[in-house]
């Protein structure tokens, strides 16, 4: 039974199985055959490529960091007057306003500071009016004193010319008329005594008659007393012309007292300038008291310290009661819409760095990106602008690649 089950065996074909493929490639050929799977994966391959395409171009330009802070201004607030706080009028951390009252000192003493500063105003005013007054006052007076002494002395110089002219004309014609009617009486006199000797002998021997003799006597004693009228007269009018001269010298003295007041009008004039001279001096004071009341009113303006810009209040360190003194610090206040960023970059990534570039800038503690451009870029670097820079002179063996600050602003600031 075997040897024919054996043939029968032989007889029958057998089919030999060919070699299945591995199970893996199968699936792959099989999916790859698949249009829809191949569509996938060419999809696939194009997105991976765009995003990698996309980051290679986005990042191929740009550098980033973070080794970066928020800066922004920070304002001192100080006093500027010694006092008294009376009143504090904000918190920490609070918002304020510019030309917001933050802080009042008492006013007291400015306040007394203020009114005496206005009474020495008052004062100087005053003066001021009556040294401009004494001004005209004094050119009309002095004026009047120049016209015056002026007349006098017209009046003098013409008295003084007709005393001349009298004492001229007594002194020569009146004189010499009086002289030579002293010498024709003397004249007379003689010749009327000779007369009367010659008649007297022939009166004695009667050749004559005694009425006669008494016309020659007579007309002797007339001739005697024209003479003596004429000496009279003659002393007289030397007298008159003495008197004359005495008056002619007494009106140049006259002159002379007259030029004198003038000179001294005209030396009083010096008081207009005198005068002048004490208005502008009280000016000078009125602008001087002035300046000393408008110094008083700032320093009580002082005494209310109000808030320079819009910001935070921060580092607060006044209480009411506390005495300050000037240039004490008070507080802080940090203006919040007015930020940037200063980004330390390494000297290797700012080749391509440019004023007015944007940039995006991402906040920590907001976990967004807000929008911004490059301001400006620092002239030194970090480490030469710290409180101890680095000494290289004697070089490195290890190259340090420095930081370089680069402000970056925000355009614009988010109110919130």
């Amino acid at each position: 039974m075997a040897p024919n089950v054996a043939e029968i065996e032989k007889s029958i074909p057998v089919e030999t199985p060919s070699p299945e493929p591995p199970a893996g490639r199968n699936g792959v050929t099989e999916r790859w055959a698949n249009p829809g799977f191949k569509r996938k994966v060419l999809g696939v391959v194009a997105v991976v490529a765009i995003a990698t395409a996309s980051l290679l171009l986005y990042y191929h330009n740009r550098v980033s960091t973070d080794d970066a802070q928020v800066d922004g201004h920070i304002t001192p607030v100080a006093s500027k007057v010694y006092g008294n706080v009376a009143e504090v009028l904000v918190n920490d951390n609070q918002q304020v306003k510019v030309g917001q009252v933050l802080v009042r000192i008492d006013p007291r003493d400015y306040q007394a500071k203020v009114a005496q500063a206005r009474a020495a105003l008052a004062l100087a005013e005053s003066q001021a009016r009556a040294a401009s007054v004494g001004v005209p006052w004094t050119q009309e007076t002095m004026a009047s004193g120049t016209s015056g002494a002026k007349a006098q002395l017209g009046v003098a110089q013409a008295e003084y010319e007709q005393k001349k002219a009298a004492y001229e004309q007594a002194s020569t014609a009146e004189l010499a008329y009086a002289r030579a009617n002293v010498a024709a009486r003397d004249a007379n006199y003689d010749r009327a005594q000779a007369d009367l000797a010659r008649m007297k002998p022939l009166l004695a021997k009667a050749e004559i008659s005694q009425q006669t003799f008494d016309a020659y006597a007579a007309a002797a004693r007339v001739a005697d007393s024209e003479l003596t009228a004429a000496r009279e007269r003659l002393t007289a009018t030397g007298q008159a012309a003495e008197s004359a001269k005495a008056e002619m010298l007494a009106r140049k003295a006259k002159i002379d007292q007259a030029r004198a007041q003038v000179e001294q009008a005209r030396a009083n004039h010096k008081q207009v300038s005198i005068r002048e001279a004490d208005a502008m001096s009280a000016e000078a004071a009125v602008a001087q008291a002035k300046a000393n009341l408008q110094a008083a009113e700032l320093q009580l303006s002082y005494a209310t310290i109000s808030a320079p810009i819009d910001g935070v209040v921060t580092k607060k360190s006044v209480e009411p009661g506390q005495v300050l003194q000037p240039g004490q610090g008070l507080m802080v206040l940090i203006p919040l819409h007015d930020v940037w960023v200063t980004a330390n970059f390494k000297e290797t990534q700012l080749k391509e760095v440019r004023p007015g570039q944007k940039a995006d800038i991402k906040v920590d503690m907001y976990g967004e990106t807000f929008p911004g451009h490059v301001d400006s870029v620092a002239g030194a670097t970090g480490a030469r602008l710290s409180l101890l820079p680095p000494e290289n002179a004697t070089g490195n063996f290890v190259k340090v690649v420095q930081r370089i600050p680069v402000k970056i602003v925000l355009d614009p600031i988010p109110p919130e």
